[in-house]
């Protein structure tokens, strides 16, 4: 009987485990404050630009609480996100390259904190992106945060 109830419920978490997966969009007004309650009346904390990804934490009616880059967890108004889905470059630099192995050619490098579209995982340890000017390639996971 033991087997059959550690089995149920091992069927049980692994159905659970889609619910918790982590979901991240990006903030599409050209600005969003970021506020220590859910309300326009709580405190200020700081300003967050366009296409910076977050992490959505909780979500309540017209307000999504966020983790940012740094870790920050603040509140925003919903209407300030988008579905678009970005990356931020946390390393001081991150290579792009052609391809998804670090042989591949670079096509360019992006300084810290600047917000590449996140366009789908690639080889294991490789994200596929695209810089606003255009160009594309695949950058390491462990220099961005956002996928």
């Amino acid at each position: 009987m033991g087997v059959r109830v550690a089995a149920a419920l091992g069927a049980l978490l692994a159905a659970a485990l889609p619910a918790f997966a982590v979901e991240y969009r990006s903030i599409e007004a050209p600005v969003a404050v970021m506020y220590d309650a859910p309300s326009q009346k709580g405190k200020k904390l700081y300003l967050i630009r366009r296409h910076a990804p977050v992490e959505i934490v909780v979500l309540l009616e017209g307000w999504t609480k966020v983790r940012d880059a740094e870790g920050s967890l603040a509140w925003v108004e919903s209407k300030a996100l988008g579905d678009r889905r970005t990356v931020v470059v946390t390393a001081p630099r991150a290579e792009v390259r052609q391809s998804d192995k670090p042989e591949a050619p670079l096509v360019f490098e992006a300084e810290k904190w600047v917000a590449l579209d996140y366009l789908e995982p690639a080889a294991a340890g490789w994200i596929k992106v695209r810089h606003k000017d255009g160009a594309g390639g695949y950058v390491r996971s462990t220099q961005v945060w956002g996928y």
